[in-house]
C-alpha cells in the first residue's frame, strides 16, 4: 500500500526521519565532534600545525552533505542498512583524503605579498597555548630597607639584610615571594602601598631599615596589609653585630611573618632557616656583594662578582653559598661571552663543592643546571632546574632558566612560557625576565607582544643596552625594517660598549643594507677595541668574504671556531671555502666535532637528534653527506629538519629559507624557487637564526648551487637589492638628532 504524500512543514520533518536522514546526520555529527576533539588534543600536546585542524574541519564539514544524499538515496529504498559503525567508517575514510591533500603541497602555504614592501605589521600567527600555575598562596613583597645609618658605606650592608630575609622567606613554601629585582624598583618609593602591591601581585608588604653603629646593628620591621594598610606584625631588634645574631634576626623574622601570614613551615624549611651559612662577617658581606653584582648581569659587573665570590670562599672555605654565587656567575657569564667556555670546569667545581657542603641548596643545584645546559646535556639541565624549583618554589630565576631551556626543545614552547610566566610572575619587574619573555614571544611571531616586552624593560632600566638591541633587531630581521634596526643597535652599543655580539650584528645590519662604508667603520672600531675579540674576528671575517679575499676569510673563521666550536657561522664558511677546494673531509670532520649528534654510524640503528637549535646545521650536513654518496643518510637529515621548521613560525627567529634549501638538496627545484620567492614577499632578508645576510645564499651557499643559475633566482634576489636600496637611502635621510622612533614621511 503506498503512504499518502505528506504536506506541510511536519511532513517534511516526518519524511526525512521516516528517510533516516536526520538519524544519520546525528550520527555523523556525533563521530566528527569526536574525531575533532582528538585531533585537536594531539595538536597540542604534539605541537602539530594549526593546519592540521583546518583541514580536518573543512574535510569533516563536507562529508556532512556527501551523507546526507547518501542517507536519502538509501530511505527511499525503504530500508535502512547502514551502521553506526560504517558511517564512522567514512568520517575516517574523509579525514584520510584530507590528509593526502594537505601533505600534498605542504611548503606553498605563506600568503603572497608584494615585493620589496616592508610589512607595516606582524605576521597573523596562533599563539602558543602558556598553561598558568595556578597560586592561592599567601603573597608578600619585601621592599628595600632603609638606610638608616649616617655612613653611605653601610648601603650594601642593609641591602644584604634585607636580601638574606627575603631569601629565607623564599625558602616558605607555603608563601608566594616576590624577587629581589623587582622590589628593588621601589626603593625609596613615594607610591601608596596599595600600588605597590597592585604592580607587584601581592597581599602584604615587609617594610624595614637599619642601623649599623660600631658594634651594634638595629633593625626594625613591619608587616602591612596593603588593601587596608593595617599592621599584622612588627617588630625591633637590637643586637651586637655578629653573624650568628643576624641569622637569628633573619631567622625570627621569617618565622613570625609566615605565622602572621598562617604559612606552616615543614620541619625541613624550619631547620634551613635556623641554619647559619657563615660564621664569618666579612666573607657574608662579600657575598652580598657578589650577589648584587650577579643581579647586574653587566659585562663589569659579572666579573666583580666573580671577584667577591672568590673573596667570600677564603675568607670562609665552607661557605656553601658563595661557591654556588661562583658557580652561577662564570656559567651565567659563559653564556653571556664574558668568560671562555673553560671557565666551565671551575664552575662544575664550585658547584659540586656547594652541594658536597649542602646538598639541598637550591641555589647550587640551579648553577649546576645551568653548567649542564651550556655543556649542551639539555637531559641533565632539565633535572636540576626542576630540583632547584622543588627545593624553593619562589626562585624566580630556576623558573627562568627551565623556562629558556624548554624554549629550544622541540615542541616544547607552551611549557616554556608557562614556566617563564611564572617567573614573571614572582618577578615581574625583572629585565631579564622580560626580556627573555620577550624572546619567547619572537620565537612565536607574536612581534608586537615582543616590542611592548623589550619597551617594559626600558622603562624598568633604560640603562639598560639589551632591551634596545633585542628591538634594533627584530625590527630588522623580524619586520624588514633595516633602517628602523639601526639606531636602536647603535644605541645598545653606546650604553654598553663593551658588550660582545652586538657590533657584529650592527655589522650585519650594513650587510644587509649594502653600506660597505658603514661595515668598514664597523669592522675598524671592533678591531680597535679588541683585534682578537668576537666582534672583529667575524666582522672580518664577513669583510673579507665579501671582497673575495678567501685567505682571509679561512683565517678569521679559523680564529671564530677557536673561540667557539659550534660557531655556525664559522662552520658555514669553512664549508663553503673546502667545498671549493675539494676537501670535503675536513668540512665533515669539523661538523663531526661540533654537533656529533647529526652523525650515525650506518648499521647501528641509531638515528640523528635533530631540534630548533640544530635543524640548519642537519641541511649542512646533508650537503656533505650527499657528495659522500650517503644519500640516505642526507635524506634522513633533510627530513628531520623538515619536520622540525613545520613547527616552527615562518617569521619568527625561525627557519628562514631552511625550507628552500632542503627542497634544493632533494632536487626539487620549481619547489625550491617557489619557496625562495614566497619568502622574499614575506620580508625574508637574512636567515635570523644563524645571522647569515641574503648576499651569502645569493653569491656562497653551496646548498642551493642547483638553482643559483636559475632566472627566477636571480629575479627573487634584484627584487631584494631594490628594496635595500630603498632602505639604505632613508637611512641616510635620517637627521641625526633623531629620535629613536622617527619613521620618514614617504
Amino acid at each position: 500500500m503506498t503512504k499518502p504524500t505528506e504536506q506541510g512543514g511536519e511532513g517534511t520533518w516526518a519524511n526525512l526521519r521516516r528517510r533516516k536522514v536526520v538519524q544519520w546526520g546525528a550520527a555523523y555529527a556525533a563521530v566528527a565532534w569526536t574525531l575533532l576533539q582528538g585531533i585537536e588534543y594531539l595538536t597540542e600536546t604534539y605541537a602539530w600545525p594549526l593546519r592540521v585542524r583546518q583541514v580536518a574541519t573543512l574535510v569533516l564539514v563536507s562529508g556532512l552533505p556527501i551523507l546526507l544524499v547518501i542517507a536519502w538515496y538509501h530511505g527511499d529504498r525503504g530500508e535502512q542498512r547502514v551502521s553506526s559503525t560504517e558511517v564512522t567508517i567514512i568520517a575516517l575514510l574523509m579525514l584520510l583524503a584530507g590528509g593526502l591533500l594537505w601533505r600534498y603541497e605542504p611548503s606553498d602555504e605563506r600568503p603572497a605579498a608584494t615585493s620589496g614592501v616592508a610589512r607595516p605589521a606582524p605576521p597573523a600567527t596562533t599563539p602558543v597555548a602558556t598553561p598558568a600555575f595556578a597560586d592561592s598562596r599567601p603573597s608578600i613583597a619585601v621592599l628595600p630597607f632603609r638606610n638608616r645609618s649616617d655612613q653611605g658605606k653601610d648601603a650594601f650592608f642593609v641591602d644584604g639584610i634585607h636580601d638574606d630575609i627575603l631569601t629565607q622567606l623564599c625558602k616558605v613554601s607555603a608563601l608566594k615571594v616576590i624577587s629581589r629585582s623587582s622590589v628593588e624598583r621601589f626603593r625609596d618609593t613615594r607610591l601608596p602601598l596599595r600600588d605597590v602591591a597592585k604592580q607587584l601581585g601581592v597581599k602584604s608588604i615587609l617594610e624595614g631599615g637599619v642601623q649599623r653603629a660600631g658594634d651594634r646593628v638595629h633593625i626594625n620591621v613591619q608587616l602591612i596589609d596593603a588593601a587596608t594598610d593595617t599592621h599584622l606584625w612588627a617588630e625591633t631588634y637590637d643586637r651586637e653585630l655578629t653573624t650568628a645574631n643576624i641569622f637569628a634576626i633573619q631567622s625570627e623574622v621569617a618565622t613570625q611573618i609566615a605565622g602572621a601570614l598562617q604559612a606552616t613551615l615543614t620541619p625541613t624549611e624550619r631547620a634551613t632557616i635556623n641554619s647559619i651559612p657563615t660564621h664569618s662577617l666579612q666573607a657574608w658581606e662579600a657575598y652580598q656583594v657578589g650577589k648584587q653584582q650577579l643581579a647586574a648581569r653587566t659585562d663589569a659587573s659579572l666579573k666583580g662578582a666573580e671577584r667577591s665570590f672568590r673573596t667570600a670562599m677564603e675568607l670562609d672555605s665552607r661557605f656553601a653559598l658563595a661557591y654556588a654565587g661562583l658557580a652561577a656567575t662564570l656559567a651565567v657569564g659563559v653564556g653571556y661571552q664574558v668568560f671562555p667556555t673553560g671557565d666551565l670546569a671551575a664552575a662544575e667545581k664550585a658547584a659540586e663543592t656547594a652541594l658536597e657542603l649542602d646538598p639541598n641548596l637550591a641555589e647550587a643545584v640551579a648553577a649546576a643546571g645551568m653548567i649542564a645546559q651550556q655543556r649542551q646535556q639539555p637531559e641533565r639541565a632539565e633535572t636540576l632546574f626542576r630540583r632547584a624549583i622543588e627545593l624553593n618554589g619562589n626562585f624566580a630565576t630556576a623558573y627562568q632558566w627551565l623556562g629558556g631551556l624548554l624554549s629550544t626543545r622541540g615542541g616544547r614552547m607552551a611549557e616554556a612560557m608557562a614556566y617563564m610566566a611564572k617567573a614573571g610572575e614572582l618577578d615581574p619587574l625583572s629585565p631579564i625576565i622580560n626580556l627573555n619573555l620577550g624572546l619567547y614571544l619572537e620565537f612565536q611571531g607574536r612581534f608586537e607582544e615582543a616590542e611592548a616586552r623589550y619597551r617594559k624593560v626600558i622603562e624598568i632600566d633604560p640603562s639598560m643596552s639589551m632591551p634596545y638591541f633585542m628591538i634594533g633587531r627584530l625590527k630588522a630581521w623580524g619586520l624588514n625594517r633595516f633602517a628602523e634596526g639601526v639606531p636602536y643597535v647603535q644605541k645598545a652599543i653606546e650604553l654598553d660598549p663593551e658588550r660582545p655580539g652586538q657590533r657584529s650584528w650592527l655589522a650585519m645590519l650594513y650587510v644587509e643594507l649594502g653600506d660597505d662604508s658603514k661595515l668598514a667603520e664597523v669592522v675598524a672600531a671592533a678591531r680597535a677595541r679588541s683585534a682578537g675579540g668576537e666582534d672583529a674576528v667575524l666582522t672580518s671575517a664577513v669583510q673579507a668574504m665579501l671582497r673575495g679575499d678567501v685567505t682571509a676569510t679561512r683565517q678569521n673563521a679559523e680564529k671564530m671556531l677557536a673561540l667557539n666550536q659550534t660557531d655556525k657561522f664559522a662552520l658555514q664558511l669553512l664549508r663553503t671555502l673546502d667545498l671549493q677546494a675539494g676537501h670535503d673531509e675536513s668540512a665533515r670532520r669539523r661538523y663531526a666535532m661540533a654537533y656529533p649528534e647529526l652523525f650515525v654510524a650506518a648499521g647501528s640503528g641509531g638515528h640523528a637528534k635533530i631540534h630548533n637549535l640544530n635543524f640548519d646545521v642537519a641541511v649542512d650536513v646533508a650537503l656533505l653527506l650527499q657528495r659522500a654518496g650517503d644519500n640516505a643518510g642526507a635524506s634522513a637529515l633533510l627530513n628531520g629538519a623538515e619536520e622540525v621548521i613545520r613547527s616552527m613560525p615562518r617569521l619568527g627567529t625561525g627557519y628562514g629559507i631552511t625550507d628552500v634549501l632542503i627542497h634544493a638538496l632533494r632536487g626539487d627545484k620549481a619547489k625550491a624557487l617557489r619557496a625562495l620567492r614566497a619568502a622574499a614577499d614575506d620580508g625574508w632578508r637574512g636567515s635570523w637564526g644563524s645571522g647569515w645576510f641574503w648576499h651569502y645564499y645569493r653569491d656562497f651557499d653551496p646548498n642551493l648551487a642547483s638553482i643559483r643559475g636559475d632566472p627566477e633566482f636571480r629575479n627573487v634576489f634584484a627584487d631584494i637589492e631594490q628594496d635595500m636600496a630603498r632602505q639604505r637611502a632613508e637611512l641616510a635621510a635620517r637627521p641625526k638628532d633623531a629620535p629613536l622612533d622617527f619613521v620618514p614621511v614617504h
